[in-house]
């Protein structure tokens, strides 16, 4: 079968095609045949190393497709089922993979494949940023950067529909326009962000910013908090916000910040069912329209890695097998 596969990291150039024996499903495993493989910014940190995996190693984290075989004891999967999933190890940048069946969610027949795959992990992460990390409630001002990509889009949907007031931060008018017909009520450029936002909110702050850039808006992030406000910092896309002072949080305002990871939030059998089930939910009920803003062919992995990195996608992006 196809694979994407790299054996040192790097850049995008490090991405290779081969060819490998397809893999049959273990005990508690089902095999799924992919039908639409979603891509995340995670998986360029897998492949560049800002987080080490095993090499070789094969990007990817989650697929939708169909069950093609069903290893020992599994029982609530079967052959031919629609399914979607996300893993923790990476692996799914494939024609096939066998994947851990607690992983795997059957797909209702009006959710289609790849709709499932571009929404899977990031509504999953979405869903931990907004309700059980961050807390958001009804009548909070948040603002959300790079909010013209997948995630982005998704957050600024969530937000409006638990009722926050959502400032998006994106590069270009045209992505800033983006955000705002997927619900954000403002949207600003990176530029001035912190002062845009307090004039925004009569100078009082916003509670929460949700950062996935990193480095390049850590500080403006936390200039733009109230006092007692706090910064949800889950990306690095302009690299690791490095060595901090905690005695910034305090000349701020008494800031609260984490660094959380998606994994910390879905790492029991009851996180997992509880976070999934509010993501179908979310899906089924209309309140998230999943922008598919690229597709790529799996063996041009390498050139959809360059435009993810140099910000030149909005919406999801899948890559097709």
């Amino acid at each position: 079968m196809l694979a994407i596969r790299f054996e040192a990291t790097g850049g995008p150039e490090v991405l290779e095609r081969v060819a490998l024996p397809e893999p049959a499903p273990g005990p508690g495993e089902v095999l799924v045949r992919h039908t639409a493989i979603g891509v995340n910014f995670i998986d360029t940190y897998h492949r560049s190393g800002v987080y080490p995996v095993p090499l070789p190693a094969i990007p990817g984290l989650e697929a939708a497709g169909r069950v093609e075989a069903v290893g020992a004891g599994v029982t609530h999967l079967r052959e031919g089922d629609r399914v979607v999933y996300f893993t923790a190890s990476p692996g799914s940048y494939a024609a096939a993979r066998a994947v851990p069946a607690h992983a795997v969610v059957r797909l209702p027949d009006d959710l289609p494949d790849e709709v499932a795959a571009a929404a899977w992990l990031k509504a999953a992460t979405v869903e931990f940023l907004v309700e059980r990390c961050a807390r958001v409630t009804a009548g909070d001002t948040v603002v959300v950067t790079a909010a013209a990509g997948g995630v982005g889009l998704l957050l600024c949907q969530w937000l409006k529909a638990v009722g926050a007031r959502t400032i998006a931060v994106a590069s270009s008018a045209e992505k800033q326009a983006l955000a705002r017909g997927a619900g954000a009520d403002e949207a600003i450029g990176y530029e001035g962000m912190a002062e845009a936002v307090r004039a925004l909110t009569s100078g009082r702050g916003a509670d929460v910013v949700i950062d996935g850039v990193g480095r390049a808006t850590f500080e403006a992030a936390l200039a733009a908090l109230r006092r007692r406000g706090l910064l949800v910092s889950f990306g690095n896309a302009s690299g690791k916000v490095g060595p901090v002072d905690f005695g910034i949080l305090a000349a701020r305002g008494s800031l609260f910040t984490t660094r959380p990871t998606l994994f910390d939030y879905y790492a029991t059998a009851e996180d997992f069912a509880a976070g999934t089930a509010r993501v179908l939910a979310m899906l089924a009920g209309g309140r998230l329209d999943v922008r598919i803003g690229h597709r790529w062919p799996l063996a041009e992995a390498a050139a959809c890695h360059q435009a993810l990195e140099a910000r030149a996608t909005t919406g999801s992006v899948l890559l097709l097998p």
